[in-house]
């Protein structure tokens, strides 16, 4: 039988376990739900760290969209390629010229029929030929040039590369007809332009690709009409004023007449100073690329 008389040593126990329980009730911790041993005082459940808390900063939300925005996000696309022209040339640090021992055919396609006769010296002046490339072929056995000495002016065929001596060079001519200035290009920088004249009315200056195909000093009895120095080029006037003796090869070169720089007051060619010829001499060899445009 058990007594309903308590002793007071028990009643004090029963009193501490009661206090201990009411006390001792299983507590969440707010961040993770994990329990905390029951009587852990209060400013030691503060302080208990959760594994995730400790490894893991807080996040805004704003943040979190950010990081899920850049995450899905397409790949920006390349930037463009800006590619500066020079007289419709594409800027390059240099331009082919390959030298021709012997006549060769220039054909109508690469390895196609023959058009027209690449000489392997100058129609007027005899000095060996070196031709400006244009462009080749992806194989690199064909090489676009511009037709010599022809009528219709600036037509354009293909030559065999093979067996032909290669070089380049960095120096391109652009001749602007509207601004009458001839423009000197060193790769992809422009070194000067200076003032010329150029073709008459009737008589307009012919467009298109060419280059340098004689470099020659003028004698003295025709100083007066051509300055000291002249560059012939490969294309020719075909529209020649009337009465005209001088020959239709189309040339840049200097002038007895100074006053007529910057002017329309040529039969074609391209006339600048005599200080201007001192520094395009330097420069404009042999097979030098030269643009003449509107």
């Amino acid at each position: 039988m058990f007594s309903t008389d308590r002793h007071p040593a028990h009643v004090a126990l029963l009193a501490l376990v009661a206090a201990l329980l009411g006390a001792g009730v299983l507590m969440l911790d707010p961040n993770r739900g994990a329990t905390v041993a029951p009587g852990t005082p209060v400013a030691a459940q503060a302080a208990v760290p959760t594994p995730a808390a400790a490894a893991t900063p807080a996040t805004a939300p704003g943040q979190l969209v950010a990081s899920i925005a850049e995450a899905t996000a397409p790949p920006a696309p390349p930037a463009p390629t800006v590619v500066e022209r020079r007289g419709g040339i594409a800027c390059a640090p240099a331009h082919e010229v390959v030298s021709v021992n012997a006549d060769t055919a220039i054909r109508a396609t690469p390895g196609g029929a023959p058009v027209a006769t690449l000489p392997a010296r100058s129609r007027y002046l005899g000095q060996p030929t070196s031709a400006w490339v244009q462009a080749t072929t992806p194989d690199g056995r064909w090489g676009r040039v511009t037709l010599p000495w022809s009528k219709p002016v600036a037509r354009a065929g293909w030559i065999s590369l093979v067996g032909l001596a290669h070089s380049s060079t960095r120096t391109l001519v652009v001749a602007d007809l509207s601004e009458r200035r001839v423009h000197v290009f060193r790769g992809c920088a422009e070194l000067f332009s200076v003032p010329s004249a150029i073709g008459r009315p009737g008589s307009p200056s012919p467009r298109g690709r060419f280059w340098v195909t004689d470099r020659v000093a003028v004698p003295g009895a025709q100083q007066s009409s051509f300055g000291t120095f002249a560059f012939g080029l490969s294309t020719v006037q075909p529209n020649l004023p009337a009465g005209w003796t001088g020959g239709d090869q189309m040339a840049i070169h200097g002038t007895g007449s100074p006053g007529s720089i910057g002017q329309a007051a040529s039969a074609g060619c391209l006339r600048v100073g005599e200080t201007s010829l001192a520094r395009l001499r330097p420069l404009l060899r042999v097979g030098t690329p030269v643009v003449i445009q509107a």
